[in-house]
């Protein structure tokens, strides 16, 4: 058996997430498809990370087993020429056939635009918001999140997923032009977790004393203590590491 790992761009607007649903589009569906297509075999693709409606990717990883070896050179030409203009496979590559995709990922990391000027070039890709913000306060308050913690405050409370436990093992904002940008890296993330992180990191710079207000989110254990999550266009899932 032949085991090809896919690293995959996404522009996230027109689709209902990366897994597999009844009833919508979706990433996966649309890559599976076209796979598919090509090799003429049904195939399970496995992707690192499952990212909610509307989230983008920069740099999501997916793996698929076959019996038959692909030229990869022709099978990537062949896989982009017939995917919508919103997906792209980046690269693709052969590995061991023990690799999985998900549950071999060691880190993951996140990016999440927020854009201080209207301009219809960003709409699609980032969360505008006029307020002044100071990087150097939102780094105070972002330092809170690192190392492992109980993240059930983060988390969309609908899932089965029973472990809340992550390592957040980086947390950083900066300012570029007219976009701020905030940058995560964790073991795991859980669902819904990086846009509530978000929004309660701009709930808490706007507290009396930021710092011990995120603390209280993340003691409570309760999705209803943390702020509303931001709006997912400004998300993207910006790598998987090995």
């Amino acid at each position: 058996m032949f085991n090809y790992k896919i690293t995959i761009q996404y522009e996230g607007t027109n689709y209902a997430g990366w897994q597999i649903q009844e009833n919508a589009i979706t990433v996966q569906e649309v890559i599976s498809y076209s796979i598919e297509k090509i090799i003429q075999e049904k195939i399970n693709l496995i992707g690192a990370g499952r990212t909610d409606a509307g989230v983008h990717a920069l740099g999501q990883v997916a793996n698929f087993v076959i019996g038959k070896e692909l030229d990869l050179y022709k099978f990537k030409y062949s896989l982009n020429s017939i995917l919508p203009s919103d997906i792209s496979i980046t690269n693709i590559e052969s590995v061991e056939e023990k690799f999985h995709s998900r549950f071999s990922a060691k880190k993951r990391s996140y990016i999440y635009l927020i854009s201080n000027q209207k301009s219809p070039f960003y709409n699609r890709y980032a969360h505008t918001l006029f307020s002044e913000i100071n990087p150097d306060k939102l780094n105070a308050l972002a330092s809170t999140l690192m190392g492992i913690q109980d993240f059930t405050s983060f988390s969309k409370v609908d899932t089965e997923v029973q472990n809340k436990i992550c390592e957040v093992y980086e947390a950083r904002w900066r300012s570029q032009k007219n976009f701020f940008i905030f940058y995560i890296e964790a073991n795991r993330f859980l669902y819904g977790m990086v846009r509530a992180i978000v929004g309660t990191l701009l709930k808490s710079y706007s507290a009396t004393d930021g710092i011990q207000h995120l603390k209280s989110v993340i003691s409570q254990k309760d999705r209803n203590a943390a702020a509303d999550a931001v709006p997912a266009k400004g998300l993207f899932l910006y790598k998987v590491k090995y």
